[in-house]
């Protein structure tokens, strides 16, 4: 029981940086090379119609908004980083956590590419693996980019976090 309660106190803070991480690339990404971020808000209008029956739209942007839709779409990116992380937990144990190396970390990074592609850009109109896009291929390059920053966020809160001791 102790182990798990460390798991999932050292889950939060590495899912909430991680997450971070990917947040401030998005702002790079933005300012250097003028590309668009995702719109946490229609994260949250997808989120918000699941209850209703609607998985797929074909645009998000063509459904009808939800009041709240910006604040449960940032929750949910953030709630969805702390997932991830417990997942690198899952498989790398608590040794791994007190003793991070970046391999891991990057590969499981990597791997939660796999939530946009067959989730959220078929739900939210995009197809999958956006091939709906006008340019699928740039769109899953930007996504695997971004999804390898967030391992490398996941490295680095995990090593700072256990720089600050057990």
């Amino acid at each position: 029981m102790a182990e798990l309660a460390e798991l999932l106190a050292r889950a939060v803070p590495i899912g909430i940086g991680a997450t971070a991480v990917m947040d401030l690339w998005a702002c790079v990404r933005r300012r250097v090379f003028g590309l668009p971020s995702l719109d946490y808000a229609l994260v949250g209008r997808w989120a918000a119609h699941l209850p209703r029956g609607r998985f797929v739209h074909r645009p998000i942007a063509a459904t009808a908004p939800v009041p709240g839709e910006r604040l449960l779409g940032w929750a949910l990116h953030y709630a969805t980083g702390i997932a991830f992380a417990l997942v690198l937990l899952g498989i790398g144990g608590l040794d791994w956590a007190r003793r991070p190396t970046p391999g891991l970390a990057l590969l499981v990074g990597i791997g939660t590419v796999a939530a946009p592609w067959l989730l959220m850009q078929p739900g939210m109109g995009a197809g999958l693996a956006a091939r709906r896009t006008p340019r699928p291929w740039v769109a899953r390059w930007h996504s695997l980019a971004t999804h390898a920053v967030f391992g490398l966020g996941l490295y680095l809160a995990a090593w700072a976090l256990s720089a600050l001791g057990p």
